[in-house]
């Protein structure tokens, strides 16, 4: 592993004002500022960008040494719903949202509030000075980005049969044939899938089966309810549970990018309703 200094050392060993690279960094979004702060973009993180924590210094970002900044692809312009849309071929409503079902953004009395996730996808929060709402701008970059690529092609219908293979799932995921259909039309990969989707169903609760994260990486997870921006994991299969191996590294994906994540166990099955609407109600979801 190449070694990784942060972003004045950097600039002094390139023999460069340090506000310059911030600048072409910023520009290649590679990072964005929020609350007086550098954040790290996943485009950022693609070329090597990570965080550290210093003694001393706290948190901040390092990049390789030999660190490329893609100039070339990105005008560095910022793009509003609107303006995404008409790109995307969507209007402004549809395309906030495509943005909300991805999680990058929510709604508020005041507007649009930019998300975590939405940060590290290139977003920017923005004030209207005169009505004062809030809104949401977004780095050229995100046009690039494949899950938001991924969600506009599914919402339009666009080259269906590509899209719909099980390619970009996971082995554990490639094992099972999705053969078990649910009250809704779903078809999941076991029969405790199967009941945990028939109780969402029932229970009145928005949810999308198999869902990718709002990532570059290809992670995918059982559940996705809109409505309180979480996800649902069911730790098992028709042949028994996932290993603890290939969980911690699931949770982890979560916990690196602070998703919400509901987990359920094998075990909990035969008391779905005692155990689901206690952890839904922690993020705002109201099963009937």
């Amino acid at each position: 592993m190449s070694e990784k200094i942060s972003t004045s050392a950097l600039a002094k060993m390139r023999q460069i004002e340090a506000k310059l690279l911030f600048a072409d960094l910023k520009r290649a979004g590679y990072i964005v500022r929020q609350d007086e702060k550098w954040i790290l973009t996943e485009e950022g993180a693609k070329f090597g960008g990570e965080y550290v924590d210093h003694p001393k210094f706290g948190q901040f970002i390092v990049w390789p040494t030999n660190l490329h900044i893609e100039l070339a692809a990105t005008s560095g312009k910022t793009y509003s719903a609107t303006l995404l849309g008409e790109k995307l071929k969507l209007n402004a409503k549809r395309m906030n949202q495509l943005l909300s079902e991805l999680g990058w953004i929510s709604k508020s009395e005041e507007g649009w509030s930019l998300t975590e996730a939405g940060i590290r996808a290139g977003g920017q929060q923005r004030t209207d000075k005169e009505s004062q709402n809030t809104f949401v701008v977004w780095h050229d970059v995100v046009l690039r980005h494949k899950r938001l690529k991924q969600s506009v092609i599914e919402f339009l219908g666009q080259d269906v049969e590509s899209h719909s293979t099980d390619k970009s799932l996971s082995n554990f995921r490639q094992k099972f044939e999705a053969k078990h259909r649910t009250l809704d039309g779903h078809y999941v990969r076991s029969k405790g899938e199967l009941l945990i989707d028939n109780w969402l169903y029932l229970a009145g609760v928005v949810h999308a089966y198999e869902r990718q994260l709002p990532i570059e990486q290809d992670v995918t997870s059982d559940f996705y309810l809109p409505g309180g921006k979480v996800y649902l994991q069911f730790w098992g299969s028709d042949t028994g549970e996932m290993l603890e191996a290939e969980r911690e590294k699931i949770r982890a994906v979560y916990e690196q990018h602070n998703f919400n994540l509901i987990e359920v166990e094998p075990s909990e099955l035969d008391k779905l309703d005692e155990v689901l609407p206690k952890r839904l109600r922690q993020f705002g979801i109201q099963a009937y």
